[in-house]
């Protein structure tokens, strides 16, 4: 009876997100407390050890954010530091420059790939088209050729790597290592992007729309206004280099070693990020010229962009702690554990269907933790593969109910049949192949 409710719940919470329309954090919420009333969770008690409704939800929003205010708030700034700087630009100018015409793609896919990790998809979408058309129109190349491997490795930056929302978020509620799971997301996401950019995109020469001129009208920085190409492809890589570098070298030296506090300190997701947006604030921002101010603009705007991704998560983190508090995830993960299933293909599977009835990668993600999360004690799964597993599940398919489908199109001038070919099929090869990555680590990590 547990698993019908928990079904009719989620199909409720597709229903209010995918046809009602209602706003995404309404519906975890109204689901959360619709949840935990009919599966018998106290809505009041007078024993201080029962944990009620509202205190479940509560507890599960302020457990979520606790942790991803400080990685995400810093992760957009530095975002759109890179953005408003022209650091982005310069990334993509340069890469540009250096690959010829024949292999222009995969310059466009590197800095798809760069920019894409510090900065939120939607944001590396509207700063990197207008290059992407540019490249097009100079290069005389199709345009679906040059654009679709950039957004391939944006997607897959998105759904794999922190310090996006939803790997960010899977992170903190599967017990991973931030730092070990970044190393990894970035073997898994490497043929992800290939595959689903290059080589796919190859395939698509004759799509060569026209694109909306009015869609695309963006600054475009001259060569004096954009920083050096060093210190923007530091800047924009320094969370990288700090959660990775600390990462490897724990490994190399052990854990006995004096310098292994230090590491620990300047790994950790939080110090990492905090320093990273000073850095950035002084390479981009004060250290060219620009007034404190002015810098504090492109701030509080980034903080702005992210508040309802913020606010879904926190609906995801309710829903969440329901079913734990319910025990119901407990008993979820006891019979899907009866399956003789890899537990990293059920998370990719759960995340994928999720996915295609919503839409939203972020809320496919994060919606599939409550229901994951009981697989990696029962089964002893790494958790670090767990979150990679969950996220490339969550980029399975994108089609009309997701708003980065119709980004594509409408920017791309294309037809829907033309996007279900070109843009739905590159995110389920990046999605296969992000799977095929992650059992494949499972039997060398």
């Amino acid at each position: 009876m547990q698993i019908v409710i928990v079904l009719i719940g989620i199909a409720v919470l597709i229903g209010l997100i995918a046809y009602v329309k209602l706003d995404t954090f309404l519906s975890f919420i109204l689901v959360s407390l619709g949840l935990g009333i009919a599966l018998g969770i106290p809505v009041f008690s007078e024993d201080p050890t029962v944990t009620t409704l509202t205190a479940a939800i509560k507890n599960g929003i302020g457990g979520t954010l606790g942790f991803l205010v400080i990685i995400l708030g810093c992760g957009a700034m530095l975002g759109k530091l890179v953005a408003d700087s022209g650091a982005a630009q310069r990334i993509a100018d340069t890469l540009i420059r250096i690959f010829p015409n024949k292999y222009v793609h995969w310059a466009v896919v590197l800095t798809g790939f760069i920019v894409g990790i510090p900065m939120f998809y939607s944001v590396g979408f509207v700063v990197l088209l207008p290059l992407v058309f540019t490249v097009a129109a100079r290069t005389k190349l199709p345009l679906v050729y040059v654009g679709l491997p950039m957004l391939a490795a944006l997607s897959v930056t998105h759904g794999y790597l922190p310090p996006h929302p939803a790997p960010t978020a899977l992170v903190g509620d599967f017990g991973a290592d931030l730092g070990r799971t970044l190393m990894l997301g970035l073997i898994v996401a490497i043929p992800a992007i290939i595959l689903g950019g290059p080589v796919f995109g190859s395939t698509l020469k004759q799509y060569n729309p026209v694109p909306l001129k009015s869609l695309f009208s963006g600054k475009q920085f001259t060569d004096a206004e954009m920083p050096g190409i060093g210190v923007s492809i530091f800047t924009a890589l320094l969370p990288v280099i700090l959660l990775g570098g600390a990462a490897a070298l724990r490994l190399l030296i052990g854990g006995d070693s004096p310098l292994a506090p230090v590491l620990d300190f300047m790994g950790d997701p939080i110090i990492a990020m905090v320093l990273s947006i000073c850095i950035a604030i002084l390479t981009l921002g004060v250290g060219r010229g620009k007034k404190m101010a002015e810098v504090s603009v492109s701030l509080v705007t980034a903080v702005k962009d992210i508040a309802m991704i913020l606010l879904i998560i926190a609906g995801a983190g309710a829903l969440k702690e329901v079913l734990i508090v319910s025990e119901v995830s407990l008993y979820i993960g006891s019979l899907l554990n009866g399956l003789n299933v890899s537990p990293l293909i059920l998370a990719w599977g759960i995340a994928s269907l999720i996915r295609f009835c919503v839409g939203s990668a972020t809320v496919a993600g994060l919606t599939s933790a409550g229901i994951v999360a009981p697989l990696i004690v029962q089964t002893g799964a790494d958790p670090s593969l767990m979150v990679l597993a969950t996220g490339a599940g969550s980029l399975m398919f994108s089609h009309i109910n997701d708003t980065g489908f119709w980004l594509f199109k409408e920017y791309f001038n294309l037809s829907v049949r033309d996007t279900l070919k070109t843009w739905s099929v590159m995110e389920m090869i990046v999605s296969v192949t992000g799977l095929l990555g992650t059992l494949a680590l499972s039997y060398v990590v």
